[in-house]
């Protein structure tokens, strides 16, 4: 039980990798507030596992984007667990794949925002309750190579997202630890929405490893820098594509 007593949120944990996370997590004993904005179905279900499994959780819709929802977020987390120790930075999207030379600032905005402004207010937020303990961003492979076609406001603020887990390193060490993903091919519905199947069968096809990586891959990454397993790791941020990628 690596976060027995422990106090986890996870953000966009009613599905796919978040979803994931948090079960992982509660079966390390962590308590679990996940986040949702759509999934409520998905972050019921999630609850309804942990629960069954002895574990505890609740799960609460909130637009991260928006400050108000962020704290609400808080309130109910201390409220119901008493602390946070951990903070996974999941919440996030591509929303439609648009060229620069076609997409409004509306669009850029949105995405900088779902993706980064979002983990800047729950990281900030958290900080007024967190003395010790663990973030985890999840960035992506895109922050590294630019991503794939209409994905450049995503990249963008992925690559920012590795930046900020940097600087926060340096600035919250040693009490606080800060790691990030950067998830290639993830067998999710991020990639049923916006990668057709023959990209990724050419994947299957050509990575080294033969195969799309399961969200539990990435739940299970999550988990070990999420627990002191890591202890000596922060600022990281960390390549699990399947070899597809060596940075």
């Amino acid at each position: 039980m690596k976060l027995a007593g422990k106090t986890a949120i996870v953000t966009g944990g009613g599905r796919d990798i978040g979803a994931a996370v948090a079960i992982k997590l509660a079966s390390e004993g962590a308590n679990v507030a996940i986040n949702y904005f759509a999934s409520s179905k998905g972050a019921d279900e999630v609850v309804a596992k942990i629960e069954a499994a002895g574990g505890k959780a609740i799960a609460m819709q909130g637009d991260l984007k928006k400050p108000e929802d962020v704290q609400a977020h808080m309130s109910k987390t201390v409220e119901a667990f008493g602390a946070i120790d951990v903070l996974v930075n999941n919440a996030g999207g591509l929303v439609a794949r648009k060229k620069v030379a076609e997409m409004d600032l509306a669009h850029w905005q949105e995405v900088l925002d779902l993706n980064l402004t979002s983990t800047f207010l729950m990281t900030n937020a958290c900080l007024q309750h967190m003395n010790s303990g663990t973030i985890v961003n999840i960035a992506s492979q895109a922050g590294r190579d630019g991503g794939g076609p209409g994905a450049i406001p995503y990249a963008t603020s992925k690559g920012a997202v590795m930046t900020m887990t940097r600087g926060l390193a340096k600035e919250l060490g040693p009490e606080i630890r800060v790691n990030a993903l950067c998830p290639g091919m993830i067998d999710t519905d991020f990639h049923n929405i916006h990668t057709p199947d023959a990209g990724r069968r050419g994947f299957e096809a050509n990575a080294p490893v033969k195969r799309q990586g399961h969200v539990d891959d990435a739940a299970n990454l999550v988990l070990f820098l999420a627990c002191d397993d890591s202890a000596f790791i922060t600022g990281a941020n960390i390549d699990i594509n399947g070899g597809m990628l060596f940075s």
